[in-house]
């Protein structure tokens, strides 16, 4: 079944209306929000099931100074939450405007008059409305007045405690890529536009598509094995670096470039998808330019390796 996704609140079609929506920021789309989505759906089987959400996450309206955090960009979220049989993203626009809204006006408003919500389901924890003033109790209280039910729902856990995006953000940020996809259901993924770099790795012999980080979670700077998804779907190994190349860069500016193997074609100006598998080295600086080419093919070695195995296993 297609999901489709709406981005304006005031304008739903009637066929949208009446599903059982969870709320939530959706960072991630991990196992926890996992949980939510198909709890809701056994509570709620003969609904549409939706998603209602926010663009940008209300961190970065608040806090625009904080570094670029995010694990899902808008469209990642949307796909990882079609791939969770979600029919309806209600993506808002989280403005200055949207951000005064009181709680009250937000259950009423949107869930009630705009989406007609018949069901909804969230964590213990969620806070919504200017100032985060409603909290579940509020929202319990508010939508059994009007008419929607909801289930509140327990966060799922594991034996170092509730899964969270600022738990995967810290694994990612520590080395961790596989114990990130472990919580995440499937491994963590860049996706962004190949733009011009400085042609280096061409020179070198080893030619990247080079990808900004933008609004991504930096994750710690070395080379990565990879999956390279392109728009047509097909997929690649690669061996990525991720970080500000300190042998040959003035080091300003993170970005990630990936090695393709076995791939020749032009990739300027597409999108990719690049999913992050092991950490093989941290980044380092070398002393010479064959010194760093003695060691991206050592990397590109190690990296066929380990996705052979990684393939072999599954």
């Amino acid at each position: 079944m297609q999901a489709h996704l709406y981005t304006d609140w005031r304008s739903i079609p009637s066929e949208a209306r009446g599903a059982a929506a969870a709320l939530g920021n959706f960072d991630g789309v991990h196992l926890g929000h996992a949980h939510l989505v198909r709890t809701l759906h056994l509570s709620q089987p003969d609904a549409p099931l939706a998603v209602v959400t926010f663009e940008p996450h209300p961190r970065e309206l608040f806090r625009p100074q904080d570094p670029p955090f995010r694990l899902t960009l808008a469209d990642e979220r949307f796909a990882a939450l079609a791939a969770l049989g979600v029919q309806y993203v209600f993506q808002i626009p989280f403005d200055e405007a949207f951000s005064q809204m009181p709680a009250e006006r937000f259950v009423d408003d949107v869930l009630h008059d705009a989406f007609g919500l018949k069901h909804i389901a969230c964590g213990h924890d969620f806070a919504f409305g200017h100032r985060r003033g409603g909290a579940s109790s509020f929202l319990a209280e508010r939508a059994s007045e009007l008419g929607i039910g909801l289930t509140l729902v327990s966060a799922l856990a594991d034996a170092d405690g509730p899964y969270s995006s600022t738990r995967i953000r810290r694994l990612l940020q520590d080395g961790y890529p596989e114990r990130a996809a472990a919580e995440l259901g499937r491994p963590w993924s860049i996706r962004g536009q190949v733009c011009h770099g400085d042609k280096r790795g061409r020179l070198l012999g080893f030619p990247t598509a080079n990808v900004r980080l933008g609004r991504h979670l930096e994750p710690a700077r070395g080379v990565y094995t990879t999956t390279v998804r392109l728009p047509d779907g097909r997929t690649y190994d690669g061996v990525a670096n991720i970080g500000r190349r300190p042998t040959i860069a003035d080091g300003s500016e993170s970005r990630m470039e990936v090695h393709i193997l076995d791939f020749a074609d032009d990739l300027y100006g597409q999108t990719i998808s690049v999913a992050l598998h092991d950490l093989l080295r941290t980044e380092k600086k070398f002393e010479s330019l064959d010194a760093l080419k003695q060691q991206i093919a050592s990397d590109t070695v190690q990296a066929r390796q380990l996705l052979r195995n990684r393939r072999n296993s599954l």
